[in-house]
């Protein structure tokens, strides 16, 4: 499976130290880590961040071919804090580098001829709206790609006519429960209705066939042409939930392309996200067995190592 990401690579910020983020990285860099094929088309300052953040995407695996320099920003960063009940909250520092992207003929034909099976993308990107348009030269220039949509909604960083364009072009939807009631108050639903309605409520709207809803500790929820699924999570000790759901969103799409049943993709998902959020950093190592320790039913990921 070839995939390309649209959209941030920055630098998540704590107190104590810098680590290489932001979603659409973290996506690709656990699709890579599955065995499937991914390219980031983002931005970096020409800065010794800039520098550092190529330099980590080669330590990652990641190929570099769509990332783009620009000396009109820096590159992206986010401070991160946590509530207590321990989700992280990000301070995402604007204009960034990733909002500096530039489409050309050569970027153009590059896309072409990478050809993807998936383009995936989220929102904060597209809060400038010259990205939007950038996002969709992306599909026009790869035009049997589907789209998998991480709303990943940020703090001042979104508007629902911006959610609402970007679900209308998702074959797969990807949100968590506070997205859920911040959807379901903007349209009207009433937000303690069941997930099967919500998600039917959704699909039908958007025309989106897949939609699945992260639960924290309690897994996921998928909804899946008509049909409906909730299937646990793990037990963990938490040790950072930054980038858990990007690792979710990977694993999700790598199960899905290939066909697997929808509960064991979900399985899959939240194998991957439980042992990203289980060590520090948005991108930490892990292996196969890992993934078996944790489900005894999980489907071996073709191509991982």
């Amino acid at each position: 499976m070839r995939v390309l990401a649209i959209g941030e690579m920055l630098w998540d910020v704590f107190p104590e130290q810098e680590l290489l983020g932001g979603a659409a990285l973290n996506f690709c860099a656990n699709l890579e880590r599955l065995g499937d094929t991914a390219r980031l088309i983002t931005a970096v300052g020409n800065d010794a961040r800039g520098h550092r953040a190529v330099e980590q995407m080669s330590a990652l695996g990641m190929n570099s071919q769509f990332v783009q320099t620009t000396v009109d920003a820096p590159t992206g960063a986010a401070v991160v804090s946590h509530e207590t009940s321990g989700e992280p909250l990000f301070a995402v520092l604007r204009p960034a580098a990733y909002d500096r992207i530039t489409v050309d003929d050569a970027l153009l034909a590059g896309i072409a001829e990478y050809d993807p099976h998936w383009i995936y993308f989220g929102t904060l990107f597209h809060t400038v709206e010259r990205n939007e348009a950038f996002t969709r030269a992306v599909l026009q220039a790869a035009p049997s790609a589907r789209v998998f949509y991480d709303m990943n909604l940020r703090p001042n960083q979104w508007d629902f006519p911006l959610v609402q364009r970007l679900c209308s072009l998702a074959s797969i939807l990807k949100l968590n429960e506070h997205e859920v009631r911040i959807l379901a108050i903007q349209r009207g639903i009433n937000p303690d209705d069941p997930l099967e309605s919500f998600t039917q409520c959704v699909s039908e709207e958007f025309d989106v066939p897949t939609i699945c809803i992260t639960l924290g500790a309690n897994g996921c929820f998928v909804y899946d042409r008509g049909l409906s699924v909730h299937v646990p999570g793990h037990t963990i000790r938490a040790e950072d939930t930054v980038g858990a759901g990007d690792a979710f969103s990977a694993a999700f799409l790598h199960g899905y392309d290939r066909g697997f049943p929808i509960l064991e993709t979900a399985q899959l998902a939240n194998a991957v996200g439980a042992v990203v959020a289980s060590r520090s950093g948005a991108t930490p190592p892990w292996t196969v067995n890992e993934l078996h320790a944790m489900s005894a039913s999980l489907v071996t990921p073709r191509g991982c190592s």
